[in-house]
């Protein structure tokens, strides 16, 4: 006999009044077969029954088996959250509070911060001790030597030594020179190492002897630079003597109005190799595809010199002219050698008057004189910081 729509309710578990209308339906429609058909609904039921059972027992039997699968699962695997647990707590992460895990990966965190900052300073004390040594303190103290009138009875005298220095003739005179000097030889320096630098950069034949040529001036010795400039600018030198045949004039370049022309030369010779080597390498790291695309445009080789080099050009620019501003004040070596202590007025600088003036033990003035000195290097270097963020901020 064939499942019945009596068998699928029943089996789904119907309430007992729709199972009987059903079975009152079912008999009328098979009056003829009414004993076979209540053995079959007491079999039918009786099958229903053992199924409960069967699937009582079976469900007892997965849940025991599950259970005892549940076990065996949580004994493999109990060394390893054993260990993920003992990971977490060792790294600072917890699995059960995750505030406090973020608490200790913080503090474990900090934790290597500091201890790498004391290394690092560690490795930065001996360099700060030597600064803070050789060139922070003195700088304090001499700015304590300007503010007293003397080393022994320390009365503070306020700004009367700067009052003093700037009225000093001599200082004046100095200043004045030292300014020319610097206005002059600076702007010729960075103007004519860049233009060799530029030349360089082309393929022209025996290049490395003409930079080798311009880098020579920094291993020759000064006391044989200064040698061989004193025969040059001679009255009698070799440079009077090739004038003469234009001039018929002879000039005394060394105690005249003219005297500073050969210190600008001797500081163009020693300056310019080495400026010229600090633009060459600016000029290669350049991008090549950027005045690739501007000779496609029609682009003349001097605007992608003025547009692109330039500017592309402008950190090297303001290290070259910083640099070069430094060793302009450095002369004082070779006008000492060539004109000594009290040279011509034209060659009077800033480091004779604090080497006379530190000869006569006068501290006070010394001291204003360099304080003043190092607050027009600072305007000045910060006006060329200002200008070079002003023309290439819209390269980075």
């Amino acid at each position: 006999m064939g499942m019945s729509d009596f068998d699928k309710k029943d089996a789904a578990g119907n309430d007992h009044e729709s199972i009987g209308k059903k079975l009152n339906r079912f008999l009328r429609k098979n009056a003829a077969g009414e004993t076979d058909i209540r053995e079959e609904i007491r079999r039918r039921r009786k099958g229903l029954d053992t199924g409960r059972i069967i699937r009582s027992s079976s469900d007892g039997q997965k849940e025991d088996s599950s259970g005892r699968g549940k076990g065996l699962l949580r004994q493999k695997t109990e060394p390893l959250r054993q260990a993920a647990e003992k990971a977490a707590r060792r790294t600072g992460l917890s699995r059960r509070n995750p505030a406090e895990g973020n608490k200790r990966a913080d503090r474990t965190g900090s934790v290597k911060e500091r201890r790498e900052r004391r290394v690092s300073w560690r490795f930065m004390f001996p360099s700060v001790a030597g600064v803070a040594l050789f060139f922070l303190i003195p700088f304090f103290v001499v700015i304590y030597y300007s503010l007293i009138d003397n080393p022994v009875r320390h009365k503070f005298v306020g700004f009367a030594n700067y009052v003093k220095v700037f009225n000093n003739s001599a200082f004046r005179l100095a200043s004045l020179n030292s300014l020319k000097f610097s206005l002059v030889a600076v702007p010729l320096a960075v103007a004519l190492s860049l233009l060799l630098a530029v030349v360089m950069e082309q393929n022209l034949p025996w290049k490395s002897r003409f930079r080798s040529f311009f880098l020579s001036p920094m291993m020759v010795p000064t006391a044989s630079v200064i040698m061989i400039w004193q025969i040059l600018f001679h009255y009698n030198g070799l440079v009077n003597v090739l004038l003469g045949g234009l001039t018929h004039s002879k000039i005394d370049w060394l105690k005249s109005a003219y005297a500073q022309i050969p210190v600008i030369l001797l500081f163009l010779w020693k300056n310019l190799g080495y400026n010229m080597i600090l633009f060459m390498s600016g000029l290669a790291n350049i991008p090549r595809d950027q005045i690739e695309v501007a000779r496609l445009e029609g682009a003349t080789d001097f605007q992608i010199f003025w547009l692109i080099k330039i500017r592309y050009l402008s950190s090297t620019l303001l290290f070259v002219t910083i640099m070069s501003l430094i060793n302009s004040f450095k002369v004082f070596r070779e006008v000492y050698l060539m004109g000594g202590d009290y040279p011509y007025d034209a060659l009077y600088m800033l480091q004779h008057f604090m080497n006379n003036t530190f000869k006569s033990l006068d501290y006070q003035k010394l001291s204003a004189a360099a304080v003043m000195m190092a607050v027009f290097m600072v305007f000045v270097i910060g006006a060329l910081f200002l200008a070079e963020n002003r023309f290439g901020k819209d390269l980075e």
